[in-house]
């Protein structure tokens, strides 16, 4: 049975409709009306209201770019793209759009319009996201709350050897929701999920640590568990001085997410707002999960091949 196409409300898109009008910014950013809407629809096939004129784009030119005598919130009623009435994905592929980098190039603008459309999806269970990159700024998509897919961040937690992955999962929706809306508070979630990952693969193989140690601390107990110091990789042992490097490259990627945490992340008081944008979140999150997967995956084989035992 295919899922319901009408989950978004008439009263969300209402409210969703009657908050881009009255925060006064332009609904197609940078470009022209007509042009931000043939991104989306082709308006060369659809009919005109204006007798004049035999398409919509022409339509729309005249009454929005020569004389703009239909007025700010005109696309939200117009029965040719019958947005409040239209499916979900139509809905939310014209709020998707207006996030687009060639749109709205501000990130800072982006980030508040995000925070705004979110919180006004969130009651009926939906999400716009950050589905992918161009040069270093977010494409968005949509999907539902329970969902998790796309370019977000993924460590398969149901496969791991975990006793409870709902703190790492957590971790991960907490990233996945701030990569662009609020970029400071993700990179401190980055480190985070690993402090929280560290601790994991201590506790569960039964090794002490002082609860003050800090992130480069804790990896060095993991590393020392799992064989990971470049000196344990032989000297006979083919490509042994290239796994070496990448070896004590993870203490020194460990080490900077911790530092970069400290410099743009918001679990220190500061007197000035972080300088964090989506593109110093999104390098955090990719480090993050380079060195999370290589731990899960290392662990799994440890324990998989009797070198440790986990929890009974």
């Amino acid at each position: 049975m295919a899922a319901p196409r009408h989950r978004i409300s008439s009263a969300t898109r209402r409210k969703m409709t009657d908050s881009i009008a009255l925060s006064k910014v332009p609904w197609a950013g940078h470009l022209d009306e007509p042009d931000f809407l043939a991104r989306i629809y082709d308006l060369q096939k659809m009919p005109s209201t204006d007798e004049r004129y035999s398409n919509a784009f022409d339509d729309i030119y005249q009454h929005q770019v020569r004389n703009y005598d239909w007025g700010d919130g005109w696309v939200f009623t117009d029965a040719r793209f019958n947005l409040l009435h239209a499916d979900d994905d139509e809905f939310l592929r014209l709020l998707a759009e207006m996030l687009h980098p060639i749109v709205r190039p501000d990130e800072a603008e982006v980030a508040e319009l995000l925070a705004a459309f979110n919180e006004i999806l969130r009651v009926d269970g939906f999400a716009l996201f950050a589905k992918d990159w161009i040069s270093g700024h977010a494409v968005y998509g949509w999907r539902r709350n329970d969902a998790f897919h796309g370019s977000s961040p993924e460590l398969r937690l149901h496969e791991r050897p975990l006793t409870d992955p709902v703190v790492l999962q957590e971790h991960l929706t907490r990233i996945r929701d701030g990569l662009v809306a609020d970029p400071a508070a993700t990179i401190s979630s980055c480190k985070s999920l690993l402090e929280s990952l560290f601790k994991i693969v201590l506790d569960q193989s039964f090794i002490d640590y002082p609860r003050a140690d800090d992130v480069p601390q804790l990896y060095r107990k993991v590393a020392d568990l799992l064989s990971l110091s470049a000196e344990s990789v032989p000297a006979s042992a083919r490509g042994s001085e290239a796994s070496q490097k990448i070896l004590r490259t993870l203490v020194t990627t460990v080490g900077t997410l911790a530092e970069l945490r400290n410099e743009l992340g918001i679990d220190h008081g500061k007197s000035e707002r972080s300088a964090a944008l989506a593109r110093h979140a999104r390098l955090a999150l990719n480090a993050t999960v380079t060195v999370a997967e290589f731990i899960l995956d290392t662990w799994q084989e440890r324990l998989d091949s009797g070198q440790l035992s986990g929890p009974a």
